[in-house]
């Protein structure tokens, strides 16, 4: 075994995700040392009577004498005893690593009376785990060597019984980078898609075209159709010319490490060049529409107008008339009267 991995690189990390500072240095060189096989036996002798739960011996000398050549990562996470209130980091793994994960929490009680357990998913981890106090702080560290994707997941570790402290690393491959937007180009074009993969270099990219539910591989080219570059680095492109309307839809884009495959995507969207000539047509109709209402409302406002103005007219010539019987009516009398005064 310490032969296949020989060819491993080592990487190295630490990081708290909380304000509670991290120990100091001579607490971590005791860590250190008491994380590392034990020989001594006074020293075996005072982490028992320090630590709840201890890995046992044959156990990490085994892991590190098979794993020693692999890169190591060293994470750490600070709790306190607030009530639900969870602490997560997440941990980017593009290879096989071993994986130091270290818990400090800070209770507000005895520091002996607390559990310490670890937990990978839901499945209780009873070893390659230990526990040391420091002052007023509990420490637990748990040390594994990933070499595969089923090793990959959420590792957490838990303080207390009844009401549980949980801190958890998720440990997870390089994420990828596709388009969030969709990308819009129209019929007869030529478009690139592009995924990203930032600060890791996977083994291989593939490239699938979505067809319903189902991830159809683009693979050779057809017609040079389809053009793929950069398979083996940080950034794939997927080039299509002579698009159609039939290119529209979800292109996925697949990158494989050694630990595991991640994927991002891109949304085409394929348009035709009637498409604005549509929503201009559309427009215009509005408009037309919307004069030739103006124009019928005016033709209705004058019509109205119109026999009003011939009912005042009309009203006005039947009151001449009246004016004039009544002028002849009341002379008539008056010539009589002075007809008969003469005689």
């Amino acid at each position: 075994m310490m032969t296949e991995y020989s060819n491993l690189s080592l990487e190295s990390h630490n990081l708290s995700v909380t304000a509670a500072p991290i120990t100091s240095l001579p607490v971590k060189e005791e860590m250190m040392t008491k994380a590392a096989p034990i020989t001594s036996l006074p020293v075996q002798e005072e982490m028992r009577t320090k630590a709840v739960p201890i890995i046992s011996l044959p156990v990490q000398e085994e892991m590190t004498t098979k794993y020693s050549n692999l890169s190591l990562e060293s994470h750490s996470i600070s709790m306190t005893e607030r009530p639900n209130m969870p602490v997560e980091k997440n941990i980017t793994l593009e290879r096989p690593s071993n994986v130091e994960l270290t818990c400090q929490f800070t209770p507000s009680g005895n520091l002996n009376s607390v559990n310490v357990t670890w937990k990978k998913g839901d499945k209780l981890l009873e070893d390659n785990y230990l526990v040391n106090t420091t002052g007023s702080i509990l420490y637990t560290q748990y040390r594994v060597a990933i070499i595969n994707s089923k090793q990959m997941g959420s590792y957490s570790c838990f303080f207390g019984e009844k009401k549980q402290q949980r801190g958890t690393f998720n440990l997870k491959v390089p994420e990828i980078n596709g388009k969030n937007k969709p990308l819009i180009t129209y019929v007869g074009d030529t478009v690139v898609l592009i995924c990203k993969c930032q600060d890791c270099l996977p083994l291989n990219w593939t490239w699938y075209s979505g067809n319903g539910s189902v991830q159809v591989p683009i693979g050779i080219p057809v017609n040079d159709k389809y053009v793929i570059s950069g398979k083996h680095a940080n950034e794939t492109k997927l080039k299509i010319t002579q698009l159609s309307e039939d290119d529209q839809g979800t292109y996925w884009c697949h990158a494989i490490f050694e630990l595991g495959e991640s994927e991002g995507h891109v949304e085409l969207v394929v348009l035709s060049y009637l498409v604005p000539l549509k929503a201009f047509c559309a427009i215009a109709a509005e408009v037309v529409l919307l004069v030739a209402i103006i124009l019928l409302f005016e033709m209705y406002t004058q019509k109205k107008k119109k026999p009003s103005d011939d009912g005042k007219e009309i009203e006005q010539g039947e009151q001449l008339k009246l004016d004039d019987s009544n002028g002849i009516e009341n002379s008539g009398p008056r010539h009589r009267k002075n007809e008969s005064v003469g005689q």
